[in-house]
């Protein structure tokens, strides 16, 4: 795992600042009327979009209940809208996740399989990455008998800038345990999310 190094973090007044000079190389003048409380509008809409670095998404899969009557099956949680940003570009990344899991004795409240998924979406993330690092937790600290991750994302990055193509969403997946190694199991998996044409 990637660890930062040890430096300080910027005040909010370098942040806004940081922001005035992008207006200002943009072309226009941090100082008009429309933009003078821009640089505190961004710095406040940064710390919505990336407060999953202020969250451990291990934590929210630590409270299990192991009173299931023996249930083994397969567990999914489908749709789970989330609205991330590309590390390449800061642009935004707006999807949806899949998640199932078979569990092993122990299962996890459902929102909590929501709040992993928003944990690593309020973070610089490249898709691929985000659609590992779910599964993996998950496979970590619940130790079920398999994980799947399907995200479905539009990238802005592709459709604002760059080669401008709209309609176009990118699918990624990760398979752990059962998943990776039962074709029924994947299938069933696959089956119960339904991910083509209009989701």
């Amino acid at each position: 795992m990637h660890v930062m190094a040890e430096t300080p973090k910027p005040t909010r007044e370098e942040a806004e600042a940081a922001v005035r000079t992008l207006l200002s190389w943009a072309g226009d003048d941090p100082g008009r009327e429309g933009l003078v409380d821009t640089p505190k509008r961004v710095v406040k809409a940064y710390s919505d979009w990336f407060s999953g670095y202020a969250t451990d998404p291990a934590e929210y899969l630590e409270r299990t209940f192991e009173e299931v009557e023996g249930y083994d099956e397969m567990i999914v949680l489908r749709d789970i809208e989330f609205e991330s940003h590309c590390e390449h570009h800061m642009a935004p990344i707006i999807g949806k996740a899949h998640v199932g899991y078979l569990p092993d004795g122990k299962v996890v409240g459902i929102s909590k399989l929501a709040r992993v998924v928003e944990s690593f979406a309020r973070r610089l993330q490249v898709q691929e990455k985000m659609t590992a690092q779910i599964a993996q937790v998950i496979q970590d600290v619940l130790q079920p008998r398999g994980v799947g991750v399907v995200i479905v994302g539009a990238h802005e990055c592709m459709t604002t800038r760059g080669v401008h193509k709209r309609g176009v969403s990118m699918i990624t997946s990760k398979m752990l345990g059962g998943f990776r190694d039962d074709a029924r199991t994947r299938a069933e998996f696959l089956q119960f999310i339904d991910v083509g044409p209009g989701r």
